[in-house]
């Protein structure tokens, strides 16, 4: 029985996310990822557990068919991998950071400097994009001490809180790129495999669309329904049902939720009452 072999980070937050993706999309594994190797119940998929920096190579050497990892990762690595579809968790942000007695003024600043990083490809290609000279020096951790005993004059790296950088006497002064957590594929892979992979996809991205969007009931005077339809459109257009008080309906809808808001305040002023909100688990187009 041919099985899809998908590559995820065997520690941390992203594999966290990764195996919790999986279950949320109806996939059980037979053990938990303090093995190498996981084998679905019901799901022709098996897991593999690997560094985060080597999932890209697996995926290109076909070893693993798809991978989860950090576009950060993607880029740095360069491989002959396609990105298949963002994840919507383990956001970040990589950024320039300098010592916070210095004064910034620009990108000019870097100009022939020697700048630290894990992420020399990433960097080089912005630094190079700007037309501006750099020194990038490669090292593998603790970038943040770099500055002060003397390696570089800045660093670049992944900055969430910044309390490490506040703690190394450095500040944020420009964030370069920002990633977060994608499914990629091997340019590679079979007939049999993609149709697999389209069969999770599908699941996927039905999961995403849920956390993405609210669904809502309340209460209007048929008077003001035409008004609160052009505020709630949902995915065709809001269900409207009948009250058992005359000239009043129920209107059902879904919401995204960086809309979330400011839908309801509009709501509010057009005479919607008892308005309940709720959560998606599944949300299929």
């Amino acid at each position: 029985m041919t099985k899809l072999k998908i590559a995820v980070q065997k520690k941390g937050r992203l594999n966290e996310k990764s195996v919790e993706l999986l279950k949320n999309c109806g996939i059980k594994l037979s053990n938990g990822s303090n093995k190498l190797k996981a084998t679905a119940k019901n799901f022709p998929i098996e897991v593999l557990f690997l560094r985060d920096d080597d999932i890209s190579q697996y995926v290109e050497q076909g070893v693993a068919d798809i991978g989860i990892l950090g576009e950060n990762e993607v880029w740095e690595r360069d491989k002959n991998v396609v990105i298949k579809e963002k994840l919507g968790f383990a956001y970040c942000k990589m950024s320039l950071a300098i010592p916070k007695e210095e004064k910034y003024t620009g990108l000019d600043w870097f100009k022939n400097k020697k700048i630290a990083t894990s992420y020399p490809k990433i960097l080089n290609n912005f630094f190079k994009e700007k037309g501006i000279p750099v020194d990038i020096e490669e090292i593998g951790g603790s970038v943040e001490i770099a500055p002060g005993i003397g390696l570089a004059k800045a660093i670049f790296d992944i900055v969430s809180t910044g309390s490490t950088l506040m703690m190394n006497g450095l500040k944020e002064v420009e964030v370069v790129v920002k990633s977060e957590a994608v499914l990629i594929s091997s340019p590679k892979i079979n007939e049999e495999k993609q149709k697999l992979l389209d069969k999770l996809l599908f699941r996927i991205k039905a999961i995403r669309n849920a956390s993405e969007n609210k669904y809502i009931l309340l209460n209007a005077p048929n008077s003001a329904i035409d008004n609160i339809c052009s505020v709630l459109p949902g995915m065709k257009s809001p269900t409207i049902l009948p009250l058992a008080v005359e000239g009043w309906s129920s209107l059902h809808s879904v919401v995204k939720e960086d809309e979330f808001w400011e839908v309801i305040d509009k709501l509010k002023n057009l005479g919607a009452q008892g308005i309940l909100v709720t959560s998606i688990e599944k949300m299929i187009n």
